[in-house]
């Protein structure tokens, strides 16, 4: 008996454990908002959610984006590619059939890879990808279709999720362009104050400037409130414990020399990655991480968490592999909407090199902004041409720039003194320059080719007089009817697609 006893006892002894579930990973995914938060060092507005999701987490203090706008970013993001590699680099291309722009067959994207891998996919908001896709293939929800803004997911909840786990899933929040909603301000509990702001020194302190940049991190408390929601419906869905948790954005906030640019404003995001499996080494809570990170390993990272092998062909990294470093993070800008210019920038800890390819083209030749009649870019131009602007802030407003540019960081964060022109770092600027042109030849930079015809049609039709490049020539006098006649696009309602019909 007792021997029996003993035997069962070794059996249930040797009773193999259960594996531990493959976790959720949720991106919580902002538009335009820079890394002024209270994890890094702000103190002038209340982020209590962000602060506790930094607590619970790792803090990222170098991550810096591929591109420095929404779609050629993210387009980046969720392909692990380099928009440049992939020819969909140019703001807002593939709107039409037209100008229709197709991934390789063998390219597949971070929803794909996890969709494959079992895991329930969603994507809340807008996808903002510059290539054709069906969008059932990267996520299982009915979506709006709209002719000029793309494709975006309706909303899963979060209490439908129990039974689809493991997910991955984005929610995405307007961070920075909170600032465009109808209740922006009333939305507000506590507004910063301005007098307490100290703008970086390329802004002049003009009411207007102060103004847009107290409205930036108001946008940012409004934001936390909303992140407090999300975790808690985790939470209260019993979700939580088996989810990873990404928060970043896109690229950097609205601002002079920030978006659209490849200056830090522009590319430099917050990253917080809080794991509350407690299953993951590498992210300890409470801990800061200051590792020089690509926008493009935010997804290649995602798929090494779930265990998901990362493509050959992904540029990409795994950033919690022990062997992760990166000696440079290479940026791209090229034609946003209808402002066509071409800029690279590679980055290092020390150093940031950036070649300017269109030096016929001022840095503010016009923009969506100018088209919207932006107050702040208004008052900028004003105080340019009342030269109210000192040699700092002027500079950006010249209408020459140099082709090249080349900033020491730890002494000059804000990128003021271009040392490009200086011997003394003629071989720091060799060395730069030679790593963008090995990357532009190795990765076949398609920002080196004249854009498609569609693409540039579809702006002009939409922005009208305000497209100014020399690009556009052609295409006015070969299409004499089409400037100005699509911009009811930019307020034109989206379709509904139902992914059962």
């Amino acid at each position: 008996m007792l021997l029996t006893i003993l035997c069962i006892s070794c059996i249930q002894q040797k009773q193999p454990k259960e594996p531990d579930p493959s976790p959720n990973i949720l991106w919580i995914f902002l538009e335009d908002t820079a890394p002024l938060l209270g994890a890094y060092g702000t103190t002038l507005i209340s982020t209590p959610n962000i602060d506790s999701l930094a607590k619970q987490g790792v803090v990222y203090t170098n991550v810096f984006m591929p591109a420095p706008v929404c779609s050629a970013s993210r387009s980046s993001i969720i392909t692990g590619v380099m928009s440049t590699t992939t020819g969909t680099h140019n703001h807002h291309s593939s709107r039409t059939e037209e100008s229709a722009i197709y991934l390789p067959d063998s390219l597949k994207t971070i929803p794909e890879l996890f969709k494959h891998a079992g895991y329930f996919t969603f994507n809340n908001g807008k996808d903002d990808y510059n290539f054709m896709y069906d969008r059932r293939n990267l996520y299982a929800q009915d979506y709006k279709l709209h002719p000029l803004y793309g494709k975006s997911g309706v909303h899963v909840n979060l209490d439908t999720l129990k039974n689809l786990q493991p997910f991955f899933g984005q929610i995405q929040l307007k961070g920075g362009k909170e600032i465009f909603s109808s209740t922006f301000k009333n939305t507000i509990k506590t507004p910063v104050d301005r007098s307490k702001i100290v703008l970086p020194p390329y802004l002049p302190n003009h009411p207007v400037i102060v103004e847009e940049y107290a409205n930036h991190l108001d946008a940012i408390q409004i934001t936390d409130e909303k992140i407090g929601e999300i975790i808690k419906a985790l939470r209260d869905n019993d979700l939580l414990e088996n989810t990873v948790v990404f928060f970043f954005s896109d690229h950097g906030m609205r601002m002079t020399r920030n978006k659209q640019f490849l200056y830090d404003g522009g590319l430099q995001v917050p990253l917080i990655i809080a794991d509350f499996t407690k299953r993951i080494d590498r992210l300890e809570p409470s801990t800061i991480n200051d590792n020089l990170i690509s926008g493009l390993d935010i997804g290649t990272g995602s798929l090494a968490l779930a265990g998901i092998d990362i493509p050959s062909y992904m540029e990409g990294q795994n950033m919690f592999d022990d062997a992760y470093k990166r000696n440079y993070v290479i940026s791209t800008r090229d034609r946003c909407d209808f402002t066509i210019d071409r800029i690279r920038s590679v980055r290092s800890k020390t150093y940031k090199y950036i070649r300017n390819f269109k030096t016929d083209r001022p840095y503010t030749q016009p923009t969506y902004m100018d088209f919207d009649d932006i107050e702040f870019v208004k008052v900028m131009h004003q105080l340019h041409a009342d030269k109210k602007l000192d040699s700092i802030q002027d500079r950006f407003m010249s209408d020459e720039r140099p082709e090249e540019e080349l900033y020491h960081l730890p002494s000059d964060p804000f990128e003021l003194n271009n040392l490009s022109k200086e011997t003394k770092y003629a071989e720091v600027l060799k060395e730069y320059s030679t790593v963008l042109n090995d990357w532009i030849h190795e990765t076949d930079d398609k920002g080196q080719y004249p854009e498609d015809e569609g693409n540039l049609k579809l702006m002009l039709g939409i922005w009208g007089q305000h497209a100014v490049n020399p690009e556009y020539d052609a295409l006015r006098k070969k299409y004499p009817n089409l400037e100005g006649s699509l911009v009811s696009l930019k307020s034109a309602s989206a379709e509904l697609i139902r992914v059962d019909d």
